[in-house]
This record gives C-alpha cells, structure tokens and sequence, in this order.
C-alpha cells in the first residue's frame, strides 16, 4: 500500500512538472493572456481592452489550465486504480 502511494505521489509530481511547461494562451477583446501549468501569468498584452476584456482572458488561460491538470490527474487515477 505505501508503495502505491509513493508511486502515486511520484507520478503526482511528474505531471506538476510536465505542466510547468505547457502554457495556455488565450485572446479575447485585444487581450492576449499567456499562463503555465502551474497558473502564473506569463504574459498580458493589452491593445485598447477594457479592464472586463482583460479579467475574462485570464480566467479563461487559467480554466484552461485547471483542465488540462485535471485530465492528466484522471489519467493517472485511472493507472493507480
């Protein structure tokens, strides 16, 4: 059992990693947001957007981000279980 939750944790950790370099972009409005895996804004770029523009881009990288690490966690549960 501790072992299947050292692997567990172990492919945990590789996923979090993989993450850390996939980034998610998305444009709306004249906003571009860029953010990584781990949902730290990378890049904003801003042409004559408003502050609305701006709030839904970011949420937007960020949903897209919440689920690809969902479906990477999915994958993994599916291997452990």
């Amino acid at each position: 059992m501790l072992g299947d939750v050292n692997a567990m944790r172990k492919q945990a950790m590789q996923i979090q990693q993989a993450l850390e370099k996939e980034e998610f972009e998305v444009r709306q409005g004249g906003v571009r947001v860029v953010i990584n895996g781990n949902q730290n804004v990378k890049v904003v770029e801003i042409d004559g957007a408003s502050q609305e523009d701006v709030k839904r881009a970011i949420n937007e990288a960020i949903k897209k981000s919440q689920q690809a690490a969902a479906s990477k966690l999915a994958e993994l549960s599916k291997t452990m279980g």
